[in-house]
């Protein structure tokens, strides 16, 4: 590919000014078929990817799929190691959340947020003669820039931002007129940010998801005698002290951990925020999409989206004080609004997607409530809130959810113009779903990783019903200012709603299994709840009873759920939380607490790669409409250039 970068004027081969008469161009749609045209795309147009190689992974498994169909494509592709595990590294947006600027994408400096131009590749297609030549001419209006080559041969330059530049090419074969065609060119940068809680950051699904040991690591019950220690698969690589007797510290431990593109957050590529604004940029040709990622597992409107909020976990690898707090993610989009504003006047924030409510109803309590089911424990919970109730979560959901969405609207409403439409909430899946919406039976399967756990079928239940009757239908009155939602204006603060996907989880829920599950979670991970060795002496070796290695399973492979057991999170994540209050945190990696957090704080009860997956094939259709991206572009016109008059010269 040639890439045109000198600027000059025209010269007497393609205009000859004053001399040359064009005859009228006539309208693309009164064009034959297979008639010559100027087609453009941008290039590496998904901004957050600083390397096209990363794109164009997507768009060759987009082809004529839906993002479910893609997403199981590269599963297979990548034996289920997961693709996102070398981009992680390759991001326009570093570890720590922070936006780089500039930005190096495809050898290129760029300003991430406010870019001054776009890459776009341009071809002449349609019946080309063989052997023609192009003369091709780019004038945004501060003067051309032209160059000649074969018809064959894409054109690659850059185009400012917010400026049409007109695209015109003579096109000259033999003895044959020459033709001329020409069109508009002018890329849409759009700028979507993504805010909420664990479903929107995409909790459940690291971008590098752990190396599993075939040995076993130790830890302790609450009961702390030697008889209640257990045994289940370590970190591959860890050296230390695997026995519930050998301690170790915890950065040492947190070096072979699973990595996240924001591990005080738990921010994956795999959510359905960023499979949407993806997607996106894939389908349109003729955007480019700047995406802001600042959703937050644990997040509530009060905590995490309005306030500051606890971090999930520090950056592996990092030494020194975790920095335990995360700021407001309103405030961090303000402020970088604000940023482009100053720098591009006409910069706006084109689309929020957004997903937040759950924890604001205390959902992780449910679950808690839930899945533990020794006396021990359920009492240590209780006591110490992390457990909540039905009830609970009711009283939550009418009195304060109401009120905090309320503010909410108010802090959304001049980040997007004062149209709340352009903000698409969508909202959550009932987990525990299968067999076409029949209630999982709950029990210890897929939970069996602790020893506490099991899903209590009435518990389950409940928690359940309350989801389809109650919280779901409530959500989105709030969102769409219906069934008595505090709306000062419910035309403008109506958001744009999404729960097209809930149909497809019914069938998908935590207990959903298929004959096509991957081999070692049919294998090992047992239907009657006993899958770990119980005999600590042999399971310091082989932890799991099936006499598989653990290091076998792969996080990202197709399964019939969509939802992460508690198994799946601590095989994929086996996260030690390092945002709790100092009087919470544990002195000893083998300590109780830790096996407890280490089974849920992964992503249990969340969904897949393949659940975000569906869940951005609802929203793609909804944020599409929002941006108008299907308006029917400019038309091209064409034309037959007169012949040259004698003298003229080539």
């Amino acid at each position: 590919m040639i890439s045109v970068s000198l600027r000059r004027c025209l010269a007497g081969t393609l205009l000859l000014a004053g001399l040359v008469s064009v005859l009228p161009f006539q309208p693309a749609a009164a064009q034959d078929a297979g008639a010559m045209q100027i087609n453009w795309e941008v290039r590496n147009r998904f901004r957050l990817f600083r390397e096209e190689r990363d794109f164009l992974l997507h768009v060759e498994n987009a082809r004529n799929r839906s993002i479910l169909a893609a997403e199981q494509s590269l599963e297979l592709q990548s034996e289920g190691r997961g693709w996102a595990r070398n981009m992680v590294n390759r991001l326009c947006i570093d570890l720590q959340g922070r936006v780089n600027q500039p930005c190096t994408r495809d050898n290129v400096k760029e300003n991430y947020i406010t870019p001054i131009d776009h890459p776009i590749t341009v071809r002449l297609t349609g019946a080309v003669p063989v052997g023609a030549t192009c003369a091709w001419s780019f004038d945004d209006g501060d003067g051309p820039q032209t160059s000649t080559f074969d018809c064959a041969e894409p054109i690659n330059l850059r185009v400012r931002y917010g400026k049409q530049t007109v695209a015109t090419v003579d096109v000259s074969s033999g003895s044959d007129p020459s033709q001329r065609i020409q069109t508009e060119i002018q890329v849409r940068d759009i700028f979507i940010a993504g805010l909420g809680d664990s479903i929107a950051s995409g909790e459940g699904n690291p971008d590098r998801p752990l190396a599993l040991s075939d040995e076993g690591f130790c830890f302790r019950s609450y009961l702390g005698t030697a008889g209640a220690q257990y045994y289940r698969p370590s970190r591959a690589g860890y050296k230390g002290g695997r026995a519930c007797e050998a301690p170790d510290t915890l950065a040492n431990w947190q070096h072979y951990s699973a990595l996240w593109f924001n591990s005080p957050c738990h921010r994956s590529l795999y959510s359905y925020q960023t499979r949407t604004a993806l997607a996106l940029a894939v389908r349109y040709t003729h955007i480019a999409v700047t995406y802001l990622p600042l959703a937050c597992t644990g997040a509530s409107i009060s905590d995490g989206l309005l306030g500051s909020q606890r971090a999930r976990e520090c950056p592996p690898g990092k030494s020194g004080v975790c920095n335990t707090s995360v700021n407001a993610q309103v405030a961090e989009l303000r402020e970088a609004v604000t940023a482009a504003k100053k720098r591009q006047p006409d910069r706006n924030l084109d689309l929020v997607l957004l997903s937040i409510g759950a924890n604001d109803v205390y959902f992780s309590g449910l679950v808690a409530d839930v899945i533990v089911d020794t006396a021990t424990e359920r009492a240590l919970f209780r006591r110490s809130g992390v457990m909540a109730s039905v009830d609970d979560s009711r009283d939550a959901l009418q009195r304060e959810l109401p009120q905090n969405f309320v503010k909410l609207r108010e802090a959304l409403k001049p980040l997007v113009g004062g149209d709340l439409s352009h903000v698409v909430y969508v909202s959550y899946a009932n987990p525990a779903l299968a067999d076409g919406g029949v209630p999982c039976r709950g029990g210890r399967a897929g939970f069996d990783i602790h020893p506490a756990f099991n899903a209590d079928p009435q518990r389950l239940a409940r928690v359940s019903t309350f989801v389809d009757t109650e919280f779901l239908p409530q959500l989105k009155g709030l969102a769409t200012c219906t069934r008595g939602a505090l709306c000062r204006d419910p035309e403008a603060d109506r958001m744009t709603f999404v729960d097209a996907h809930q149909t497809a989880f019914a069938d998908h829920g935590f207990c959903a299994h298929a004959g096509s599950d991957p081999e070692f979670d049919r294998t090992c991970f047992a239907e009657n709840g006993q899958s770990f060795n119980p005999d600590i002496v042999s399971a310091a070796s082989q932890p799991m009873l099936c006499g598989r290695g653990a290091s076998e399973y792969r996080a990202y492979l197709p399964r019939a759920r969509w939802i992460r057991d508690a198994n799946d999170s601590y095989f994929a994540a086996m996260t030690y939380p390092q945002g709790l209050p100092a009087a919470s945190q544990p002195s000893d990696i083998h300590d109780a607490t830790w096996g407890v957090l280490s089974a849920v704080y992964g992503g249990a009860v969340h969904p897949s790669a393949e659940g975000h997956a569906a869940m951005a094939d609802a929203t793609l259709p909804s944020a599409s409409a929002v941006l108008g991206l299907d308006a029917v572009p400019p038309g091209v016109t064409r034309g037959l250039l007169a012949p040259l008059l004698p003298g003229a010269q080539q």
